[in-house]
């Protein structure tokens, strides 16, 4: 992945999730002016930044470089409830993830 694409790929994921920069920068701890750059200035970011944008939006850095190649196993329902769990904070996902395993105990 050249620089350029890795600020693409963080560009598009944010419009995917529906989020705002500022979300992102809240979500990966990093300073909104650092990722302000990075993205507007062409600022290419370290793998450390990467990682803490990766675990803002949940994905993992493999994720992020493989792309969509990952899901690629996945049902439209399964896509559907990742996408949805992608646009949680994370305290959200604690309470979803709550959520999914009381109802699966209940299937048991």
């Amino acid at each position: 992945m050249r620089d350029s694409d890795v600020i693409n790929h963080v560009k598009t994921l944010c419009k995917e999730k529906g989020w705002t920069y500022y979300r992102l920068a809240q979500e990966a701890g990093i300073p909104y002016s650092t990722l302000n750059n990075m993205l507007h200035r062409d600022n290419i970011p370290t793998v450390p930044t990467i990682q803490k944008m990766c675990d803002g939006m949940g994905i993992t850095l493999a994720d992020f470089f493989a792309g969509d190649i990952g899901d690629a196993h996945l049902t439209t329902s399964q896509k559907e409830i990742l996408g949805i769990f992608a646009k949680l904070s994370p305290e959200d996902r604690k309470y979803l993830i709550a959520y999914g395993k009381g109802l699966a105990r209940m299937k048991q």
